[in-house]
């Protein structure tokens, strides 16, 4: 039974170049069943995928997302570089989801999500459904020391604060965490940026009231409120120790992200979502991301992995600049 694999080498490919120019060349392909991540006293970012649509399946979303992490490493690899000789960029392959096992694949990433941190690198996923989260949380709550602080920043439409009486899924893992949480009798901590009222019914907005989840509707998530955005997310960060960034593009417009599991055009735009990123990463607390939801059954024109490369792009090279 194998539920991790190396990446394919020939998904790094990318335009000739005689110097280290673009992210193919930078990326070095790492097994982690027979190796670790080298300790460097520099940056290293580890690319992880979390190859499973079976939680968007159970949660009566539309499948494919599996297909999501090699779409965004497709897109990465052709972009250029500007990281210096010191940072490392490894790829550390995919988790796999099983027939419809998607908990013993969640149990998998948060061993390997762990076994980077321990390395010291900075773990970043790619997805698969939002489910990816429960896994890459627990991840790093095994690495970080009892009486820190996790906070966790959603970039999203849905709180994804959904009950799972009747089963897990990619609408549940935040729900999941909080009550882990209640039952380490550790804190909850939970900022949602991007909540759309007509994408979470009654009860998740009672939820996270009750919860004390912090949140940014859509209709105040957008570049002319950037100072109130700002502020919001500095005074998150202030009371955690580590921030986990997870961003699911269904929250973006779908003119931005048609290719995923929920689109709407009704999200939000990629400008106010750079401005949040750089607001978080500039307060040295981050120590993972993921990219959730990547469905290229829908993408147009590899939009959608476009983004989600672009995305990671830009955290790397400003975690590179801290």
């Amino acid at each position: 039974m194998i539920l991790y694999k190396p990446t394919d080498e020939h998904i790094w490919t990318g335009r000739e170049a005689s110097k280290d120019l673009y992210v193919y060349q930078k990326v070095e392909q790492i097994d982690l069943e027979i190796q670790n991540i080298p300790i460097t006293a520099s940056n290293s970012f580890v690319f992880l995928g979390y190859e499973c649509d079976e939680g968007v399946k159970r949660n009566g979303g539309r499948p494919g997302s599996k297909e999501g992490p090699q779409a965004a490493r497709s897109q990465l690899a052709k972009l250029p570089h500007h990281l210096n000789e010191s940072t490392a960029v490894y790829d550390a392959g995919n988790v796999v989801c099983l027939g419809d096992d998607m908990e013993k694949a969640q149990s998998v990433l948060a061993e390997k999500v762990t076994q980077i941190l321990n390395n010291k690198g900075m773990p970043l996923l790619l997805g698969g459904g939002h489910d990816i989260a429960y896994g890459h949380f627990n991840g790093i709550k095994k690495y970080i020391e009892r009486g820190q602080k996790i906070g966790i920043i959603n970039l999203d439409a849905h709180f994804d604060l959904r009950s799972n009486e009747n089963s897990n899924n990619s609408g549940t893992p935040f729900y999941q965490i909080a009550n882990d949480c209640k039952d380490a009798n550790l804190d909850f901590s939970y900022l949602c940026l991007g909540i759309r009222n007509d994408a979470n019914d009654s009860i998740l907005f009672q939820r996270a009231r009750e919860w004390d989840v912090k949140y940014i509707e859509a209709e105040l998530f957008h570049k002319e409120n950037t100072s109130y955005v700002i502020n919001k997310i500095n005074e998150f960060c202030k009371d955690v120790d580590f921030i986990y960034l997870t961003i699911d593009l269904d929250g973006f417009s779908s003119a931005f992200a048609p290719g995923v599991s929920a689109a709407s055009p009704m999200g939000f735009s990629v400008d106010i979502a750079l401005v949040a990123i750089h607001t978080i990463i500039s307060t040295n607390k981050l120590v993972s991301a993921d990219v959730a939801e990547l469905n290229p059954s829908y993408d147009r024109d590899d939009q959608t992995a476009k983004l989600a490369a672009s995305l990671l792009h830009f955290i790397m090279h400003k975690v590179a600049l801290l």
